[in-house]
């Protein structure tokens, strides 16, 4: 499996933060986005080896920037549910379940 599907409010969520942290700093976008790349391609290599936040929905927190990539296994896909801000109301994205 290394099919990757992110759900349209997840990417959203992903562009607005490579937005907001290019305009912090010149290249800081670019170096968040591929701090997401890498996380994905980690999360592909080895999905059940992170933790589960409620089930279904499993959590990789990244190391350099305070977010956390929430998603799901599927069975043909990994489906990115949210790229969240680890300071944001807890668990918002429970309502994105339904997809």
């Amino acid at each position: 499996m290394n099919s990757v599907l992110f759900d349209p409010e997840a990417r959203s969520e992903f562009l607005f933060s490579i937005q907001y942290y290019e305009e912090c700093r010149k290249g800081l976008g670019r170096k968040f986005r591929h701090a997401v790349e890498t996380a994905v391609q980690h999360i592909v290599e080895s999905p059940f080896r992170f933790r589960v936040v409620k089930p279904p929905f499993r959590r990789y927190l990244m190391h350099k920037f305070p977010y956390a990539i929430i998603f799901t296994i599927e069975p043909d896909h990994i489906r990115i549910i949210a790229v969240a801000h680890t300071k944001r109301v807890p668990g918002y994205w429970l309502i994105r379940s339904s997809l």
